[in-house]
C-alpha cells in the first residue's frame, strides 16, 4: 500500500532505531547478559495447533541473518531439501536471509536433524514418525524429528513462534516436545461439482501443511443432485482428470486437471508432508461416465447410477482406476460406493466386492464412504480392508462401521460438512467457536461418540461438497466460509484442548502466525496480523449497495466502502472478542476523511477515542498508532470529509 513522503521518512528512521536496538537485543540474548534476569517462559510460542508439551526457559533467543540452519554431514537429501524449504520461507515471511550449511551448528544456528529414537514424550509408537523435539536454549536452536514429517512440523513451529514474536525474529527459551492424537488429520474438497483452480489447490496444500494437518482427499467426479426436468442429459456433471489416452478421450471435463497439473500437486503436498486421497466416485453419482458411455447407465442411462448387473460396466470402472493410479503417489484412493440404490444390494455388494480388491492389486489402500446400513442392514459379507469415512449416522454409524470391523474417519454431516451458501447443513461455513470448545474428532453426535483416541478412530475429515453447482459464487468466496473454521479444527485434531478454552487468544494466535508460506493466493490484499480481515462490519451509511462496508475488511485492494455525502459517518468492525490492540491502518480513496477519531468499545455501543487525526489533506494510507487498548470493536468517526463527496475506504485493518 503507498505511504506518504512523511510516512516513509518516519518509517526509515523508526526502522534505523530498530535495527539498532534488536541488534543489542540480540547481543544479550544470544551472547548472555551478565547480571540479568528474566521471567521463566511458562508459556509456550503462540503457535497453532498448541504444542502438547513444553518446558520453558528464560528470556528470548533472537535469530540474525548471520544464523545458518546446519544439517548434521551424510544426512539424507531429504532433511537437505527441508533446510533449503527452511531458507526460502524464512525469506518468504521474514527480513531474515539464512544460509544452509553442513556440519556442527554453531551459536545462533538451526540444527535440523532426524533420529527415530530419540524421546519424544507421550507420542503414540504409530505416530512417532510425525513427533518432534524442538529446543532453543544456549544460543542455538536443535530441531530433531521421529521421521521427515516431524522435522517438517518442527520448522513449522520454529516459523510460527518466530512470526508471533514482536521483532519477527526471535522465540522463547525452552523446550517443546510435540506430537499428533490422530493419524488422518483431512480435509475434503469436492472438486467433481465444481472446477477449483490449480492455484486454490496448492495454496491449500501449503495452509494444510502450516497447520499440520496430512490429508487432502479430492472429490473428483459428481454431479448436480437432482436432474432438471427429470431428465440425466441435461445435468451438469464432470470428471477432473484429463487423460491423453485415446481410450478416454472426451472422458476428462474442459475444465480438469492433466498429469502435469496432478503432479504439480503432489509435489506440493510431499514438500508440506500431505498426502493427497484422489476419489473416483461410483456406482452412485457418476453420470460423468454414464454421459461418457450411455450404455453403462441405470434406466437407459437417463439416470446418475451405474447399471451394475452388466458386466462391461465393472469392467469400465476397473480400466478408469488402472488408467489413473499410475497418476497417484500416495498409499489409499477412494473408491465412493455411497448413497447406491438399497433394492440393488446384491448387485451393490458385488461391486464393492470387485472394485476393492481390484484397486488394491494396483498397489493402493483403499477408502470409502460408509452406507451398509442403509444397504444391507450393516456390513456382513463386505470386502472389511477398507477405511470408512463415517459420514452419516444413518446410513452407517461408526460403531456400528467398528462393530463390523473397520477402522473409521469421521465426516459426520451434521457436524462437518460446508455446502457453500446452501439453506441445509452448514452453508455459511462451520463456527469455529463452536469447533473450539465443543468438537473433537471423536464426536459424531446422538449416541455415536467415540471415546477420546479410540485405536478404531484414525482421525478426521471435514469436508466442502460444492452441491449448488449452478450457484454464482468464486471459489475465494468458498474459501472464506472455509476459513471460519480451518484452524480450530486443525486445532482439535492435533492436540485437542492443548490450546485450552479461550476462544479470543486462540483467534490472536492464529492472527499472529497467519497461513503461512505460498498462500497468498487465498488472502490477495491481507496484512501479516490483521485482526479485522472478514470481520463483520457496520456503517452508518452507504452510498450505494455497490459500496458496503464489508469492502474494507475483504483484504481487496480495488473494492471500498463509501458513505453518503456528509459529515459525521462512521464505519466500524466486530473483531469477535476482546483484544490488546495497538494500531490502525486506513487506506483512503479519493473521497477521504480530512477530520477523523479512531474509536473503540468493549460492546459496540460506549466509545473510547484511543486516537485523533486532524488536517489531512490527501488519500492513500493512514496508519494510526495510539497506547495498547484492550477492545472487542474499532471505528472510524468522522468528522470534517476532505471532499464534497462521503468518506470513502478501501480497507480499515487493525493490529495486535
Amino acid at each position: 500500500m503507498p505511504f506518504s513522503g512523511v510516512d516513509m521518512v518516519l518509517r526509515r528512521s523508526v526502522t534505523g532505531v530498530v535495527a539498532l536496538a534488536l541488534l543489542a537485543a540480540s547481543l544479550l540474548v544470544l551472547r548472555g547478559a551478565p547480571g540479568a534476569s528474566a521471567a521463566a517462559n511458562n508459556a509456550p510460542p503462540g503457535v497453532v495447533p498448541a504444542i502438547q508439551q513444553w518446558t520453558g526457559g528464560t528470556g528470548q533467543l533472537t535469530l540474525t541473518s548471520s544464523s545458518r540452519v546446519v544439517v548434521p554431514a551424510g544426512s539424507p537429501a531429504a532433511v537437505k531439501k527441508q533446510a533449503s524449504q527452511v531458507v526460502a520461507e524464512f525469506t518468504e515471511l521474514t527480513s531474515l536471509r539464512l544460509n544452509v550449511a553442513t556440519g556442527s551448528p554453531a551459536e545462533g544456528d538451526i540444527a535440523l536433524r532426524i533420529d527415530a529414537d530419540a524421546d519424544f514424550g507421550a507420542a503414540k509408537p504409530a505416530l512417532r514418525a510425525e513427533a518432534y523435539r524442538l529446543k532453543a536454549a544456549d544460543g542455538s536452536v536443535d530441531i530433531v524429528g521421529g521421521g521427515d514429517e516431524g522435522l517438517y512440523y518442527g520448522t513449522r513451529t520454529l516459523l510460527q513462534a518466530v512470526l508471533a514474536s514482536s521483532d519477527h525474529a526471535s522465540l522463547p527459551v525452552g523446550t517443546a516436545v510435540d506430537y499428533p492424537n490422530y493419524a488422518v488429520r483431512g480435509f475434503m474438497l469436492d472438486v467433481g461439482r465444481r472446477y477449483l483452480t490449480p492455484d486454490l489447490i496448492k495454496s491449500y496444500l501449503h495452509w494444510m501443511g502450516w497447520l499440520k494437518l496430512n490429508t487432502l482427499q479430492l472429490h473428483l467426479n459428481d454431479n448436480e443432485i437432482h436432474a432438471p426436468d427429470g431428465d440425466w442429459s441435461k445435468a451438469i456433471s464432470a470428471f477432473r482428470l484429463k487423460s491423453t489416452n485415446p481410450k478416454f478421450a472426451g472422458l476428462g471435463a474442459e475444465k480438469g486437471y492433466t498429469r502435469q497439473d496432478w503432479d504439480s500437486f503432489e509435489d506440493v503436498a510431499a514438500a508440506n508432508s500431505v498426502t493427497i486421497v484422489p476419489e473416483i466416485d461410483s456406482p452412485a453419482h457418476s453420470r460423468a461416465f454414464i454421459k461418457f458411455k450411455p450404455e453403462l447407465g441405470l434406466n437407459n442411462g437417463n439416470s446418475d447410477h451405474l447399471d451394475l448387473s452388466k458386466p462391461e460396466t465393472t469392467d469400465f470402472m476397473k480400466s478408469v482406476f488402472a488408467e489413473f493410479v499410475p497418476w497417484f503417489r500416495g498409499p489409499a484412493v477412494h473408491i465412493g460406493i455411497d448413497e447406491y440404490p438399497a433394492d440393488q444390494e446384491d448387485q451393490f455388494k458385488k461391486y464393492v466386492n470387485t472394485m476393492a480388491p481390484y484397486v488394491r492389486s494396483l498397489g493402493k489402500n483403499v477408502h470409502a464412504w460408509g452406507s451398509f446400513t442403509r444397504m444391507s442392514g450393516g456390513g456382513a459379507g463386505y470386502d472389511k480392508d477398507m477405511a470408512i469415512n463415517s459420514w452419516n449416522n444413518g446410513w452407517y454409524s461408526p460403531k456400528a462401521a467398528i462393530a463390523d470391523g473397520y477402522k473409521v474417519i469421521n465426516s459426520n454431516d451434521d457436524l462437518l460438512y460446508v455446502v457453500p451458501f446452501a439453506g441445509y447443513y452448514h452453508g455459511q461455513g462451520l463456527d469455529g467457536q463452536d469447533i473450539f470448545k465443543n468438537w473433537e474428532p471423536n464426536i459424531f453426535g446422538g449416541d455415536q461418540n467415540l471415546a477420546a483416541q479410540d485405536p478404531n478412530l484414525l482421525g478426521a475429515m471435514p469436508a466442502v461438497w460444492n452441491d449448488l453447482v449452478r450457484a454464482d459464487y468464486t471459489e475465494l468466496q468458498m474459501h472464506g466460509l472455509v476459513d471460519k473454521s480451518f484452524d480450530a479444527l486443525a486445532q482439535k485434531m492435533w492436540s485437542g484442548g492443548a490450546a485450552g478454552t479461550d476462544y479470543t487468544a486462540f483467534q490472536d494466535r492464529v492472527a499472529g502466525v497467519g497461513k503461512g508460506p505460498g498462500t497468498t493466493y487465498l488472502s490477495p490484499g491481507r496484512a501479516p496480523g490483521d485482526l479485522a480481515y472478514r470481520r463483520p462490519v457496520s456503517a452508518s451509511s452507504v452510498e450505494t449497495s455497490a459500496f458496503p462496508p464489508s469492502h474494507v475488511v475483504d483484504g481487496s485492494g480495488s473494492t471500498r466502502w463509501s458513505s453518503q455525502y456528509s459529515d459525521n459517518q462512521w464505519v466500524s468492525v466486530d473483531l469477535g472478542g476482546e483484544r490488546r490492540i495497538s494500531s490502525v491502518r486506513l487506506n483512503w480513496e479519493v473521497a477521504y476523511g480530512k477530520d477523523y477519531n479512531i474509536q473503540v468499545s468493549s460492546d459496540g455501543s460506549n466509545w473510547q477515542t484511543v486516537a485523533e487525526r486532524r488536517g489531512r489533506t490527501t488519500a492513500g494510507t493512514d496508519t494510526v498508532t495510539f497506547s495498547t487498548a484492550t477492545a472487542r470493536y474499532v471505528r472510524m468517526q468522522g468528522i470534517t470529509r476532505g471532499t464534497g463527496y462521503g468518506y470513502s475506504l478501501y480497507s480499515l485493518e487493525v493490529f495486535a
